[in-house]
């Protein structure tokens, strides 16, 4: 069995009468519009990159680490008992998603939270 197509399933919902409107291609511009205006795909996809940067254990604790201060690579490694290539990956993914920024000091790069609100998003989470 076949899905309806989405016109003809808004067609059914505009003769339904449940629909203040009466030419269902006109609706589906309507909704269209709406859609872009509420969240463009760029502001999505943007926000879904952050989300999944958020999304692993490693990084949030990298996160809550380096919300206390500024760590470098070797420190972060000791702490969550990571390797340096691990380490580094969640490091690039969090810079990234511009959640966190490095400065080199010499031949070591120092981390720290990039946007101090996503440690309050965070709280919030975990409210929830």
């Amino acid at each position: 069995m076949s899905k309806p197509k989405i016109n003809e399933r808004l067609m059914r919902l505009v003769i339904s009468g449940l629909c203040p409107h009466e030419d269902p291609t006109e609706y589906a511009e309507e909704l269209k519009e709406l859609a872009n205006a509420v969240v463009n795909v760029d502001e999505a996809e943007r926000l879904c990159k952050t989300l999944r940067a958020l999304a692993d254990t490693n990084r949030i604790r990298i996160l809550k680490l380096l919300e206390v201060r500024e760590m470098c690579v070797c420190e972060i490694m000791i702490a969550l008992g990571l390797t340096q290539p691990t380490a580094s990956h969640h490091l690039r993914i969090l810079e990234n998603a511009r959640l966190i920024k490095g400065r080199r000091e010499g031949k070591w790069v120092f981390y720290k939270i990039a946007k101090p609100e996503i440690m309050r998003i965070l709280q919030e989470l975990d409210r929830v």
